[in-house]
């Protein structure tokens, strides 16, 4: 179910707030949040039915090992059975994700490498698969670490599942969202909470339906076309998708945030205006800024500490953006995208650390340019479509501005407006913090919502559902 559906914003959505809080008055507070469990679940099973089953089962192994590892934390003879049970639940982990994700990709090479012709498998990947992974290997490793608490299971399972933010996102951690689960405090309709929730969720699909999707449809159109497209439809389309990827997930984020905010309950935020970023270490601090924080602490952190040379420092860095690289998808365009990004990070870093400071407009210029040129590994099918696609960025042929193939004069419309936002406007954690309940504010979200429900039709899924 996507959140920009007519029946997730007429259907599913009012009826599960509604009966939330219905139930809340009455002060029947462990139905609520069983029957918010419940309705998280419908949700994840109406976009991955066969999965739902897998996805239970795994939650449900999690906790019972997570609680294993942490009542056995000042129990020193059980250490090797602590080590054993978290690695096998990372095992698991893993395991479910590697089937899923990489089975064809890792069958692929077998084929290439050896000459055989062993049958792919016929797999659907369950959405949301490498986002609740994360979630569950935090809890485990913090539970190992003992910086989980006795979590009830009904507040752990709401923690998981919570459809706000299950799909896409942003990433919890466990720290953040079930103490809120567990305060009754959050269980009364909070108004202010609901206005900013209304005017968020507004916002992020706005984004999604008017920028977003346009964007992404011109931009996919030139890439489908990447061996005959002219030199400025390739950096225009290569533009558009660099927009369109921020507004989709920036608008899916916005989203998830609005929508806790419903139930009182505070998401993290994803982005804090990325494309304004002068190098590549600010922008990833900027962008999908949950899923940085998880790397950071659980890959980079595992293999640097303060002190450390710099040599490991760069070390840790390529390390971690390899395996972000792999996360992100089954192939090697993904892999070079993540070592690409690595180098920037660190080449970044050498720069502050050497105290060498460009002109601003310089640096920012030469870090968008190459956000958009990694974008273009990124959304390519695979590195020889990259390739093909860089010569045309680079060996200009047809050069009548004139005569652009893949974006009408409304797409460029909403690229160029799309950009100003991005470079030019506050980003939603500003606007939340000065968010007021007034008039003006009032008018703002009314327009939201007309614009919304003036463009709700087939929804596009997110594009981030194919991660």
């Amino acid at each position: 179910m996507i959140f920009t559906s007519p029946e997730f914003i007429y259907l599913f959505f009012p009826f599960v707030f509604l009966l939330y809080y219905i139930l809340n008055y009455y002060k029947k507070f462990f139905l609520s949040k069983y029957f918010l469990v419940i309705a998280s679940i419908y949700f994840y099973a109406y976009g991955s039915l066969d999965f739902t089953p897998f996805f239970i089962l795994s939650i449900t192994l999690n906790y019972l090992i997570g609680r294993y590892i942490s009542s056995t934390h000042d129990i020193k003879y059980k250490i090797r059975y602590r080590k054993f049970f978290l690695f096998s639940g990372i095992f698991l982990n893993l395991s479910l994700l590697g089937y899923y994700k990489y089975t064809n990709f890792f069958l692929e090479n077998i084929n290439f490498f050896s000459s055989t012709q062993k049958s792919l498998v016929d797999l659907i990947l369950p959405i949301g698969i490498s986002f609740f992974t994360f979630q569950l290997l935090a809890y485990l490793i913090d539970s190992y670490e003992g910086k989980t608490k006795d979590y009830k299971f009904l507040d752990y399972l709401l923690f998981i599942t919570f459809f706000p933010q299950l799909i896409v996102g942003p990433i919890v951690h466990h720290s953040e969202v079930v103490d809120q689960f567990e305060s009754e405090d959050k269980k009364k309709l909070d108004y202010n909470n609901l206005s900013l929730g209304i005017f968020l969720f507004f916002m992020g699909a706005a984004k999604k339906l008017i920028l977003a999707d346009s964007l992404t449809d011109a931009s996919q159109e030139g890439f489908n076309h990447f061996a005959d497209i002219s030199f400025y439809d390739s950096w225009i389309c290569a533009l558009g998708y660099t927009v369109s990827y921020y507004f989709d997930l920036s608008g899916y984020s916005d989203m998830a945030v609005g929508l806790g905010l419903f139930f009182n309950i505070k998401i993290p935020g994803n982005f804090d205006s990325p494309y304004k970023a002068s190098n590549f270490a600010d922008y990833w601090r900027r962008w999908h800024i949950t899923l940085s924080r998880f790397l950071g602490d659980y890959i980079f952190r595992s293999m640097f500490s303060k002190g450390d040379s710099s040599i490991k420092f760069y070390f840790a860095v390529m390390v971690t953006f390899f395996i972000s690289g792999f996360w992100h998808g089954a192939g090697y365009n993904f892999i070079v995208w993540g070592i690409l990004n690595g180098i920037l990070v660190c080449i970044s870093h050498y720069l502050i650390r050497s105290q060498i400071n460009l002109p601003y407009l310089i640096s920012w210029s030469v870090t968008f340019i190459f956000v958009i040129l990694a974008r273009v590994i990124f959304v390519s099918a695979d590195l020889n479509s990259a390739y093909i696609y860089y010569q045309k960025m680079f060996i200009p042929t047809n050069l009548n501005i004139f005569e652009l193939t893949f974006f009408s004069n409304w797409n460029l419309i909403f690229l160029i407006l799309g950009i100003i936002i991005c470079l030019f406007f506050p980003n939603s954690n500003i606007i939340s913090e000065k968010y007021k309940y007034n008039k003006t504010y009032l008018f703002y979200t009314i327009l939201l919502i007309l614009l919304v429900l003036a463009n709700i039709g087939t929804p596009h899924r997110f594009l981030y559902f194919q991660f």
